[in-house]
């Protein structure tokens, strides 16, 4: 075996004080660091922004939350957050409460879709209440505001569009802090990609911008924004990275 150059040396030595602090490495660490070093220190710096740094979720409503989006998906490869979970208080009875609820959550749109169909011989069905009425059936012991969180995050990851909106309102609804609800969304990056995250936060600037529900004042400045959206020719400004000037060409 042909010895290691300098280079090749360092990168098996970080990669081997990776796996010894985070308890485990899963194998795109590796491709990264060696093909992408890079890439590699910003992702590991988003990462821990993302998830692991504290921000307005306690431990505990963190990983519930991270539970129900493992379960959504069915997402194999985040078995840390389920040790996390434990370390967190989680208990028996709240993991089969956000197991049960991730499955339920298809049940608004089931909810919404018979009562469309159906008006003639279902008048009496409210898929809201009739949604909420599961929910309180399953929660167990999780509070209102983990319930809300949780499932805000899981209607997200299903792309359910009213189904973020329901738990947007009903969110607000709870006076919870819209810092909270960021936090639970944006969880979506990692598992689910920013797309998915973007699509919840459309849902939430259109209600917004509706009045459906009233952001704090530090919210309305991204409520009213102007020029928010997709690439659009017409306006004739210039695509450029978030590096750049106005007054930088291409």
């Amino acid at each position: 075996m042909a010895p290691m150059n300098d280079d090749t040396e360092r990168l098996r030595e970080k990669l081997a004080a990776l796996a010894a602090k985070r308890g485990f490495l899963l194998p795109h660490h590796g491709a990264l660091a060696a093909g992408a070093p890079e890439v590699h220190a910003a992702y590991l710096q988003m990462y821990d922004a993302l998830t692991v740094a504290p921000r307005v979720l306690s431990a505990h409503e963190r990983e519930c939350v991270w539970l129900g989006i493992l379960v959504a998906i069915e997402e194999h490869v985040g078995t840390h957050h389920l040790e996390l979970f434990r370390q967190a208080g989680g208990t028996d009875a709240e993991a089969e409460a956000l197991i049960a609820l991730a499955g339920q959550a298809g049940a608004l749109s089931a909810f919404r879709f018979a009562a469309e169909s159906f008006p003639d011989h279902l008048p009496a069905l409210d898929p809201a209440q009739a949604y909420a009425r599961s929910i309180a059936a399953l929660r167990g012991p999780l509070s209102d505001s983990t319930v809300h969180l949780a499932l805000l995050a899981v209607q997200a990851a299903r792309g359910d569009h009213p189904g973020v909106a329901h738990h947007l309102r009903a969110g607000y609804a709870a006076r919870l802090a819209e810092e909270a609800m960021v936090e639970a969304l944006s969880y979506l990056i990692w598992p689910c990609g920013v797309n998915c995250f973007l699509e919840a936060c459309e849902v939430w600037h259109g209600l917004m911008q509706s009045g459906e529900v009233t952001p704090s004042e530090r919210f309305a400045v991204w409520r009213d924004l102007p020029g928010q959206g997709a690439y659009d020719t017409q306006k004739g400004t210039r695509v450029a990275g978030f590096g750049e000037g106005p007054d930088q060409s291409a």
